[in-house]
């Protein structure tokens, strides 16, 4: 954690304490975080659009969750993400997303698939576990959450990774305050899967997010990582640990160039939310 004694990120040569510390006045500005870090830090009006973005696509993803029953086919959960998208007036954000564009209007990865799964025809079975992964775009603002359903009965394996992503997430977040440097994030992640034996998956991180789908920073999930900032009032990301039962490597499919599963076929589970950063502490803008 960045300490009131050392160096102030702006480059003042000041002391933290004596310059941009949290509790002083002369909070981060917007233009100079920017210049400083490529991040963009959010207006009151800003942080308005984005929490009600959050709030739709948590909506969303309850209904979604309520819908993945055993029989179901991911097909049908995408058809129903995009109807109640339509009906908002609001725009799913993966769909069209990248190249190739992403065909579909949410991700659904199943069991051995760690993320940026494709909707299909397989109905769900008994002992799947799946991530469930919407974000939304709703007057122009991002929103962007993801969670685990468990089909039936599940084994032990895939109960136990799922409650480690879980644990993962919840006790990253807690952590979260004004002038903490963003790889302490991974480090907390990092320990809770080691806990479990389970590994981190270091190819994909979590994002800043909001007035667009994908900003600065990234947000490394495992620790010794490169991805340095304070924390500061104002900043808008998503922590999405992906946590492996075996390896921590992740396979792209070469035909669809989207999907990413686990190298040794190993389950894999995630959980997401997207947060701000205030003045003492944070909010979670997806629960």
């Amino acid at each position: 954690m960045t300490s009131r004694n050392d160096p102030c990120w702006c480059g003042s040569n000041k002391k933290w304490k004596k310059c941009h510390y949290p509790e002083k006045s002369r909070l981060n500005t917007r233009k100079e975080y920017k210049e400083r870090h490529g991040i963009l830090l959010k207006t009151e009006e800003e942080i308005i659009g984005i929490r009600n973005a959050c709030q739709f696509a948590k909506s969303v993803l309850q209904e979604l969750v309520s819908a993945a029953k055993k029989g179901v086919t991911t097909n049908t959960l995408d058809a129903l993400c995009r109807r109640l998208h339509k009906e908002k007036g609001a725009i799913p954000a993966a769909l069209n997303y990248g190249s190739p564009p992403y065909p579909c209007a949410a991700c659904f990865s199943l069991n051995e698939v760690i993320c940026h799964g494709i909707a299909d025809d397989r109905p769900l079975e008994n002992g799947d576990i799946m991530n469930i992964d919407i974000a939304s775009i709703v007057d122009g603002y991002y929103g962007d959450l993801s969670t685990m359903v468990m089909i039936g009965e599940v084994s032990e394996e895939k109960k136990k990774v799922v409650a480690c992503a879980k644990t993962s997430l919840d006790e990253s977040i807690k952590i979260l305050k004004p002038g903490m440097d963003l790889r302490e994030i991974g480090q907390v992640i990092e320990r809770e899967a080691a806990k479990e034996g389970f590994s981190v998956v270091h190819q994909f991180v979590g994002h800043g997010v909001g007035l667009h789908f994908h900003e600065a920073p990234q947000v490394c999930h495992h620790a010794n990582n490169h991805k340095t900032a304070p924390l500061v009032e104002g900043m808008t990301f998503t922590i999405e640990p992906m946590i492996n039962a075996g390896r921590p490597d992740a396979v792209i499919d070469p035909k669809d160039q989207w999907t990413a599963r686990t190298i040794d076929g190993k389950p894999s589970a995630q959980f997401e939310h997207t947060v701000l950063i205030t003045k003492t502490g944070y909010e979670i803008l997806t629960v």
